[in-house]
């Protein structure tokens, strides 16, 4: 690239000329996306809750300690009074197994939160190159336009010489006229369609870039899918929705083990010592509440129907990612076709029909509705061309993401 992304920073911050306009590569957006974007903050946030979570549940229970101090007044004649003062010490115990499943729910928070760190992360870097793509892809269509109007333009000019000579007759000037007219709302709109596209990736980006940035043109790689029983297997392996999927429907089932284990009275030991002017206690005891009236059977059967959701929705994301990937290789084939189909002949074809309705009309053997007719094919199969190839790169894209490994170019 031209320019480091340092200076995609210092324009930010107003350091560079307003009048340049800075080139940004597909490798600069995506890093500036990824050190910025809100979306990848909350994941990572998410992600050192959970940390906290393990903590907290690997924490011991505090004991508690109890002072008590008041009078002493005998009911015998003749004893002392005096002050009698008291001290307690309690600590619960908690069985291993409650530990273990509070434990194990943890580290499942854990691994469902790195998952969803990892899909978010993946999720925006398909977002951005697809929007990134998107940006040139309408910048060509401009071009386009422009090539269009530009060519129109000549004709009209073209037409207005041989009416005003009397060569041509009043209507064909008219008649481009108004095609002109019509190239221009189409530069127009596919002027407006760029400044959208640019809108939406400086949203992305997560940072106020410059209204004068240059997305650099890439090289589209050119991809070799392999069968889509391989991509399915590959995607079950390493889709971190499914990862995280799996992860919740471990942490419920740590949950059910968590509520049972509740059901087994844990156990308080205490330690206490009292003192008065006429004797001296110590105790040592054991507290063990009774599970008489309460043996936890709601929140078990909360725990179970959660479980049955996760498992639930594990099913859920699983069919909807094999169907996004069904959908996205078919959406592929289609495309790579059609690509095909254009660069087989079709493009060169309507420029040859172009060529030769531009020769017969400027020796009069063709209308002027004719060559127009030539010039709107050639533009639309152009067009065609530009959307096919601009689909295609964004199945890739989706493939991609859904595979959650990048393609290789020119092998599967």
């Amino acid at each position: 690239m031209k320019y480091p992304i340092i200076t995609i920073f210092m324009a930010v911050l107003g350091l560079a000329p307003a009048a340049l306009a800075l080139p940004l590569s597909l490798t600069d957006a995506l890093q500036l996306a990824e050190s910025r974007h809100p979306q990848l903050a909350a994941a990572q946030a998410q992600e050192q809750a959970a940390q906290a979570a393990l903590e907290s549940a690997q924490a011991y229970p505090n004991p508690e300690l109890e002072i008590g101090a008041g009078s002493f007044r005998p009911r015998q004649p003749g004893a002392d009074n005096g002050r009698a003062t008291s001290i307690g010490l309690a600590q619960p115990i908690e069985w291993p197994a409650l530990r273990n499943a509070r434990g194990a729910a943890a580290q499942a928070g854990i691994a469902a939160s790195t998952a969803e760190l990892t899909q978010a992360r993946q999720s925006l870097r398909a977002q951005v190159k697809l929007t990134f793509f998107e940006v040139l892809h309408r910048n060509e269509e401009w071009q386009v336009a422009r090539e269009n109007h530009a060519l129109l333009q000549q004709i009209r000019d073209r037409i207005k010489i041989k009416t005003e000579v009397g060569e041509s007759p009043r209507y064909e000037l008219v008649k481009a006229e108004a095609e002109t007219l019509a190239a221009d709302n189409a530069v127009k709109r596919a002027g407006l369609r760029v400044e959208q596209t640019l809108a939406l990736l400086r949203t992305l980006l997560g940072i106020s870039l410059p209204e004068q940035i240059e997305p650099q043109a890439e090289a589209l790689p050119e991809f070799r899918l392999p069968p889509l029983e391989t991509l399915k297997r590959d995607m079950l392996a390493q889709q971190p929705l499914l990862h995280a999927a799996a992860a919740e429907t471990r942490r419920a089932q740590s949950r059910i083990e968590m509520e049972r284990s509740l059901r087994l009275p844990q156990p308080t030991l205490k330690w206490s010592a009292e003192r008065d002017p006429e004797a001296q206690v110590w105790r040592v005891g054991v507290s063990l509440p009774l599970p008489l009236w309460n043996r936890r059977d709601g929140p078990i059967n909360e725990a179970l129907a959660e479980l049955r959701r996760a498992e639930a929705e594990q099913q859920r994301r699983r069919n909807a990612l094999v169907a996004e990937l069904e959908q996205a290789y078919a959406r592929f084939e289609i495309a790579n076709t059609l690509v095909d189909t254009f660069r087989s002949g079709l493009l060169r074809e309507a420029e040859n029909a172009l060529r030769v309705a531009e020769a017969a009309f400027r020796y009069g053997e063709r209308s002027l509705l004719e060559y127009l007719d030539a010039q709107r094919t050639l533009r639309a199969t152009r067009l065609d061309y530009l959307a096919a190839r601009y689909e295609l790169l964004a199945a890739q894209i989706e493939i991609e993401r859904l595979r959650a490994t990048p393609l290789t170019e020119g092998q599967p």
